[in-house]
C-alpha cells in the first residue's frame, strides 16, 4: 500500500494577514512593517480575493511618495491584480511544480472559490524533504 502525497491544505499557514483593496496605501505598509510579513492577501467588501501586495508594490508608492512629497492611493491602485493560487487539494508535488515554473515565493490558497490560506515555498519544501527520508 502506498502513503497517500500530503496536499497544500496540510501544510499551508492559514493565519494570514489580509488587507482590504479600499485601505489606503500608507496604512497598508504600516500594517507590511509592523507585522514583518512581506505581502498580505487583498480581499473586497464581500472577502473575495482580489489582489496580492508586496513590499514591492510598496516600495512603488514609497517611491511616488518622495516624487509627489505626500503618500496617496489605495491598496487597489498599488496591488498586483489577479493573483496566482494553489487549490487546497492539490498535492505537494503539483505544488512544487507550480512553484519551480514561478517566480513567486508563495501562492494564496484557495478552497471551493474562499481564501483559506498561504503556502510558501519554504512550506512545500520542508514538507517534502520530510516526507521520503
Amino acid at each position: 500500500m502506498t502513503e497517500a502525497i500530503a496536499t497544500v491544505a496540510d501544510h499551508m499557514q492559514t493565519e494570514l494577514v489580509t488587507l482590504t483593496d479600499g485601505m489606503e496605501i500608507i496604512r497598508a505598509v504600516t500594517i507590511l512593517l509592523d507585522t514583518g510579513v512581506s505581502g498580505a492577501c487583498v480581499l473586497d467588501a464581500e472577502g473575495r480575493l482580489v489582489g496580492v501586495l508586496s513590499k514591492r508594490d510598496c516600495l512603488r508608492a514609497a517611491l511616488n511618495a518622495a516624487y509627489y512629497k505626500e503618500w496617496g492611493g489605495t491598496v487597489a491602485d498599488m496591488m498586483s491584480p489577479q493573483p496566482e493560487t494553489l487549490e487546497a487539494t492539490l498535492d505537494l508535488v503539483g505544488a512544487a511544480e507550480r512553484f519551480v515554473n514561478s517566480a513567486y515565493r508563495r501562492f494564496p490558497v484557495m478552497l471551493e472559490g474562499r481564501l483559506v490560506g498561504q503556502i510558501s515555498r519554504t512550506d512545500v519544501l520542508r514538507a517534502l524533504s520530510t516526507q521520503w527520508r
